[in-house]
């Protein structure tokens, strides 16, 4: 069973269909109870980080996550903004602690390239940094499906797992022990986005 986290913010409906496509059975939820006893979770999310956070601390499920993901080691995915809530701080609109659980922070994404446009909307490359088990079998050339402002910007640049060029390169997917995030959406990303969402689902520990 996959939990995915119901906070009120992101493509709930598209990642649902994509659990359901490659194989898994989803639950929409924010009780703790009900997550804990889920194999895998999935964190998505569209909007402001400071929001998110808010969401997630009346909820009462900041204490839940840290439990679940460091202390049981339950694999989590982070999609978009769901992946930024994992780094230690944001700088989106003010200065916001997040969930700490990657040694991150989130910053604007930002070029000197006068013909690149921010927001950063559609489609866009993955080079691979490391093998790991969200790209497996996933082509070279493949197209993820990108919707941002801010990108996580890593201590460790061992945890990249892929980056992409949008005027800089920045991080476009992680794998630190039990933790998986991508900045796309592979619920939006067809085949290929299939493809990661499936290996995380079977393989990630």
């Amino acid at each position: 069973m996959i939990g995915i986290i119901d906070y009120g913010l992101g493509n709930i409906r598209s990642v649902i269909g994509a659990v359901k496509k490659v194989g898994f059975e989803p639950i929409l939820t924010a009780d703790g109870n009900i997550l804990s006893t889920a194999d895998k979770l999935i964190l998505p999310g569209v909007g402001a980080f400071g929001d998110g956070m808010n969401n997630l601390r009346e909820l009462g499920l900041i204490d839940v996550l840290n439990d679940l993901i460091l202390g049981k080691k339950k694999p989590i995915l982070g999609i978009c903004l769901g992946a930024q809530l994992l780094a230690k701080v944001s700088y989106e609109f003010g200065k916001h602690p997040g969930l700490g659980l990657l040694d991150a922070e989130v910053i604007r994404l930002e070029s000197q390239n006068d013909s690149i446009r921010i927001p950063h909307v559609g489609w866009n490359d993955l080079k691979k940094t490391k093998d790991s088990i969200l790209t497996e079998n996933i082509p070279d050339d493949a197209l993820f499906y990108y919707v941002h402002s801010y990108h996580i910007k890593c201590a460790d640049s061992s945890i990249i797992a892929a980056t992409c060029d949008y005027g800089i390169t920045f991080t476009a997917a992680i794998v630190q022990n039990n933790i998986y995030a991508t900045q796309f959406h592979p619920e939006k990303s067809q085949r290929s986005g299939l493809k990661l969402l499936q290996n995380f689902l079977e393989k990630a520990q």
